[in-house]
């Protein structure tokens, strides 16, 4: 890292829910609406994109744990803030606190852990299994 990672730096991704984030099973009368996995990606994105200031050019972080709550659905068309907030640094892992609120409510809650890795280290170790 070229630099420690503070507690409390924070993250935030604002977006409009799409057709392409919604569940894939929006018929016969079930609405259209964010669905889990696309929220999980952004907030990932959101926590990655929070500490990449901090890692040297040789470095990313990688998502390692997840849990999450998601509380309330979100239509077609919402607007939707993602916040990813640090609360711990134990070496190269990095702990986060995930929110997203649409413009009604808290929708998800929950908390999420990166790993730094260095690049040409995590490549050789992907290779070594795709042999």
């Amino acid at each position: 890292m070229k630099s420690a990672i503070k507690i409390g730096t924070t993250g935030e991704t604002t977006f409009f829910v799409e057709p392409t984030h919604c569940i894939e099973f929006a018929t016969d009368g079930m609405p259209a609406v964010l669905s889990t996995p696309n929220l999980v990606g952004i907030l990932e994105r959101t926590a990655r994109q929070a500490i990449a200031p901090f890692l040297a050019a040789d470095e990313r972080s990688v998502g390692v744990e997840l849990d999450l709550r998601h509380l309330a659905p979100s239509p077609l068309g919402a607007r939707v803030t993602a916040t990813a907030r640090v609360i711990g640094v134990t070496g190269r892992f990095v702990d986060f606190q995930i929110e997203a609120r649409d413009e009604h409510e808290l929708i998800v809650r929950g908390v999420h852990q990166r790993a730094v890795v260095n690049v040409a280290g995590f490549t050789k170790r992907v290779q070594r299994k795709a042999r």
